[in-house]
């Protein structure tokens, strides 16, 4: 049976041989983490003195029957675990990076199912919407021994397999069934399932769809099986359950610790996954105005290097805002020397009068500073509230930005966006 989850904030610390809430953090989870953490190239952790620190990475991972949930938070004052784990779930519903049915979203919203779980639910109803839809067949080759001769005869092979058994020929042909890799790969990926989700209400479930999936030769999957995996008309509705099993499959390592763990981690670089909310939010909030919002919008810097702001909010052709996305929180109103440097090349190179640093915050109103002048432009601080008045996700985030940026001037206010207001 599984544990409940131990739940940790990020850039917090682990030790083990202590318990967390009833559950123990042992050497053995430890060290299975120390590994994982190198063949990532130490991005995940910081190892320190019989402990695991947690840098900006968030989600959840999963050691035999042990579930840590790596949680973010916007504000020290906020410990509330409930609520930044839904701030997780959604930020990542937002990006499209998880789909939350709306049985689920009542699970979730009740702690009684984990992150992972949501994953392996997802991958699973998109694997019976395919049964459902037929499987379908593909060509490929096989080399083997069959007793008629068809296909290519390969005379090396045969010489060496079927000196005695004449009656066999070694050959390479082409096969029209269900078995080639697309199906092979969801089946590992049902495979990981099964293993991980033992004890918990999907065991069952993931039996079931594995017997109605057909029988498939094994695979050893890489991330270059995947780039390699070419969709045409026939395969596109495999592309989300190709996704979905790609994270799964390539974030599972079995046996990691030279033990009998087996381990698979989801984990999201909050700084990437802010930035994105943000866009998507400030794309939605454009929606017929005059304003045009685009992200990592890219120009040649010096030799091979290139500059890329996180958001350029344009109107009519001319550039208005750049927004550098922050997930951390800052002491005061002082931004690092580096990160005015950046905003000062992106204002010059773009054209453009005004810069913001966005931060987040949680329990104060919004605080907007705009100290820092250059010579034809300037650069300010925006520290903005993440959740609403009921303690969730601000989904409003978007439309709020445009009115602070159109209440200090940097947008030239749209008609279009007076409703807002």
């Amino acid at each position: 049976m599984r544990n409940k989850p131990i739940q940790v904030f990020e850039h917090q610390t682990l030790y083990y041989g202590r318990e967390y809430k009833g559950v123990a953090f042992t050497q053995k989870h430890f060290e299975a983490l120390a590994k994982l953490n190198m063949l990532h190239d130490n991005k995940y952790f910081i190892l320190v003195n019989k402990g695991i620190k947690f840098s900006q990475y968030v989600g959840i991972i999963q050691i035999d029957t042990l579930t840590i949930e790596i949680l973010p938070k916007a504000d020290k004052a906020i410990e509330n675990t409930t609520v930044w784990r839904n701030v997780l779930i959604e930020m990542l519903r937002v990006t499209r990076k998880l789909k939350v049915n709306q049985v689920g979203q009542a699970d979730v919203n009740k702690q009684n199912i984990h992150l992972l779980d949501i994953y392996f639910d997802w991958f699973m109803r998109e694997v019976e919407i395919l049964i459902r839809q037929g499987l379908i067949k593909r060509y490929y080759k096989e080399t083997k021994n069959v007793t008629a001769l068809k296909g290519k005869l390969e005379f090396a092979g045969h010489i060496s397999k079927n000196l005695i058994h004449k009656e066999r020929f070694y050959t390479t042909h082409q096969i029209y069934d269900k078995d080639h890799e697309i199906h092979q790969i969801l089946n590992l990926a049902l495979m990981v399932i099964e293993q991980l989700s033992k004890g918990s209400y999907l065991y069952a479930k993931c039996k079931r769809v594995q017997l109605d999936f057909p029988e498939v030769s094994a695979i050893k999957c890489s991330g270059t099986t995947f780039d390699k995996l070419k969709l045409n008309r026939k395969s596109q509705p495999y592309e989300k359950a190709l996704e979905i099993a790609r994270l799964i499959i390539l974030n599972y390592a079995p046996n990691i610790s030279s033990g009998s763990e087996r381990m698979l981690a989801l984990l999201f670089d909050m700084n990437s996954l802010w930035e994105e909310y943000i866009l998507v939010q400030l794309k939605k909030a454009c929606i017929n105005t005059t304003y045009t919002v685009t992200g990592q919008q890219s120009k040649n810097f010096w030799g091979n290097m290139s500059l890329r702001p996180d958001i350029v909010i344009k109107q009519a052709d001319c550039t208005k805002v750049i927004i550098d996305t922050k997930w951390k929180q800052i002491e005061g109103n002082k931004p690092s020397t580096n990160d005015l440097r950046q905003m000062y090349v992106y204002n010059d190179h773009w054209n453009s009068k005004f810069s913001i640093l966005l931060y987040p915050g949680a329990h104060q109103s919004d605080i907007f500073h705009r100290p820092f002048h250059f010579p034809d432009h300037s650069c300010g601080i925006l520290k903005i509230n993440v959740l609403n008045e009921d303690g969730k996700l601000d989904q409003r985030i978007g439309e709020r930005l445009v009115e602070a940026f159109e209440g200090v001037g940097f947008l030239d206010k749209d008609p279009a966006t007076t409703s807002l207001i």
